[in-house]
């Protein structure tokens, strides 16, 4: 799977999930923060699924249909826990995440969705 790694979601978790065999980049090889909107446009263009902490990136899927690869939400998960959470939906979840979902991991729950066409 190709994911992209938000420089919040942590150096830790981009390594763990190259060892597992996946394609990875970190934002912050890409140079100064581009911002939100170059980042999901980055994600897109290169069909990763965007990892972060970061709850913008949901509104800005959600409520102004800005196009996506897919999207996991960590927001308020310590990073000794994001890498089993990560496996987890990895795991159970891999069809859901190639299929572009949002998938939002708070405490123990993981939610799936979709948002609506545009």
């Amino acid at each position: 799977m190709r994911f992209l790694v938000y420089r919040c979601a942590g150096r830790r978790l981009a390594d763990w999930l190259r060892a597992e065999g996946h394609d990875v980049v970190e934002s912050r090889t890409l140079g100064p923060d581009p911002g939100d909107r170059a980042l999901l446009q980055i994600a897109v263009s290169e069909q990763r699924v965007l990892i972060t902490l970061d709850t913008d990136f949901g509104e800005l899927i959600y409520l102004h249909s800005f196009p996506h690869a897919g999207l996991v939400r960590l927001p308020d998960v310590p990073a000794e826990r994001r890498i089993a959470l990560l496996a987890a939906v990895i795991d159970h979840h891999s069809r859901a995440l190639e299929s572009q979902a949002i998938v939002t991991i708070s405490g123990k729950r993981i939610r799936i969705s979709h948002p609506p066409e545009s």
